[in-house]
């Protein structure tokens, strides 16, 4: 059964398609703890490129994804659209699990109205990258910009030359953008436990997670002073 590490987040997938696949690759550059769930063995083999926590599951129910661990998770994010009736399934099954936050994707709109009135966060793919795609291009320091819900994105941020020097209590992104560094990307590999006291260094890449207007905000300060 999948137990997350003491301090680290902690999302399943289910469903590895294309935008399962994806996703589970952004979260891994993060070192999150990864969960990765699917019925397809050439699938599930693929995700173990990013960790060994991929599984292969016969069916979509209750004792399946208990077995998985899938309740020991912060984030399950439900990607099952080619089979409308699963996704919704497995939505209504993680949600009476008591995870904290159960993000689906929709396959349409009326896909999204029910995921939407079972409580669930929904992503519309197509919109969601052209989104992303349109912050990338009108952001500056924004390298990339993953939505995980409506509200809720991750980005991948180059480290302002502002901030070289400084370390992440003095730049404090939470109390001044309500921004969370997740992970940072340095010379000598990727942080994931971030210590306060940390120094950012030229060339750092920030893993940062927020809602979008915040991080625009961000980036727009940035560019405004530099």
């Amino acid at each position: 059964m999948f137990r997350k590490r003491r301090g680290h987040v902690a999302y399943c997938i289910i469903g590895l398609e294309r935008f399962g696949l994806e996703l589970a690759s952004e979260l891994a550059k993060t070192g999150a703890d990864l969960l990765l769930l699917d019925t397809d063995a050439d699938a599930v083999a693929e995700a173990r490129e990013l960790t060994q926590n991929a599984l292969i599951i016969g069916n979509i129910d209750e004792k399946t994804l208990l077995e998985a661990g899938v309740q020991n998770c912060d984030v399950v994010v439900v990607t099952l659209t080619e089979h409308v009736d699963s996704s919704i399934l497995a939505t209504l099954l993680v949600m009476n699990m008591g995870v904290p936050k159960v993000v689906s994707k929709a396959a349409g709109a009326m896909h999204g109205k029910i995921l939407e009135k079972m409580g669930a966060e929904v992503v519309f793919p197509e919109h969601d990258m052209a989104v992303r795609l349109a912050t990338k291009l009108s952001n500056s320091h924004l390298l990339d910009v993953v939505s995980l819900s409506e509200q809720i994105n991750m980005s991948k941020m180059q480290v302002p030359d502002s901030f070289v020097g400084k370390s992440i209590v003095e730049v404090d992104l939470r109390n001044t953008f309500h921004l969370n560094i997740i992970a940072i990307e340095t010379v000598a590999g990727v942080l994931d436990n971030i210590e306060p006291g940390y120094r950012f260094a030229s060339g750092d890449i920030l893993y940062v997670v927020g809602k979008l207007d915040n991080l625009e905000l961000l980036d727009k300060l940035v560019e405004d002073n530099g």
